[in-house]
């Protein structure tokens, strides 16, 4: 059994302007920080490195997977994968990014309206906070979230309809090497038997 809750909404694609045409070139967020999920009332924590359509989670406690514990789980939107690191084994866990899995861009999937509530301060840092309505297998379901204003990285993000959420503390804007976001050398790939 792989981790029983939702991850969502992490990080953000932006766009800066350049320029006096109007051109405009992919800005990518890169950070670290700590996060903590709360589910039906269970808290994980995991160190977190951000880098664009990246994200490495490093578990203070391993996750059970089916084929073993983890205390590393690598997000590739890019590539439609998370994969669960199985040192043990020397296997990468390879799980598709769903809709209930982490998207790492602040629209939420199956995305319905979004108002704006107003500015705060989430893990010390200014942000955005968001109403949003989502609506996915004919289910609604109503979210409250927090942009971070500088970056775009979502710092929180709060279930109303089930009993979940996410945020961070002590983020860190800084650059991430690409490194953390690879497959490790000598590392197979394995797909899940199971939906997830």
């Amino acid at each position: 059994m792989v981790l029983p809750f939702l991850i969502y909404a992490v990080t953000t694609s932006l766009m800066t302007s350049i320029g006096e045409a109007g051109d405009t070139l992919p800005f990518e967020p890169e950070f670290s920080g700590s996060f903590l999920k709360r589910v039906n009332g269970k808290t994980y924590q995991a160190q977190v490195f951000g880098k664009g359509d990246r994200l490495r989670l490093e578990y203070k406690y391993a996750v059970r997977t089916e084929l073993g514990f983890s205390a590393l789980e690598i997000i590739r939107l890019d590539l439609g994968e998370r994969w669960y690191v199985l040192p043990q084994q020397k296997y990468l866990l390879v799980l598709p990014v769903m809709d209930g899995a982490l998207l790492i861009r602040k629209e939420l999937v199956g995305e319905t309206s979004r108002n704006e509530v107003g500015d705060a301060i989430v893990a010390g840092r200014a942000a955005r906070q968001f109403d949003v309505q989502v609506e996915r297998d004919g289910v609604s379901e109503r979210f409250h979230q927090w942009v971070d204003i500088e970056v775009g990285v979502v710092l929180k993000l709060v279930s109303q309809d089930q009993n979940w959420s996410f945020e961070y503390e002590r983020i860190r804007v800084s650059p991430q090497p690409y490194l953390y976001f690879e497959q490790p050398p000598g590392y197979r790939k394995r797909r899940s038997e199971t939906i997830h």
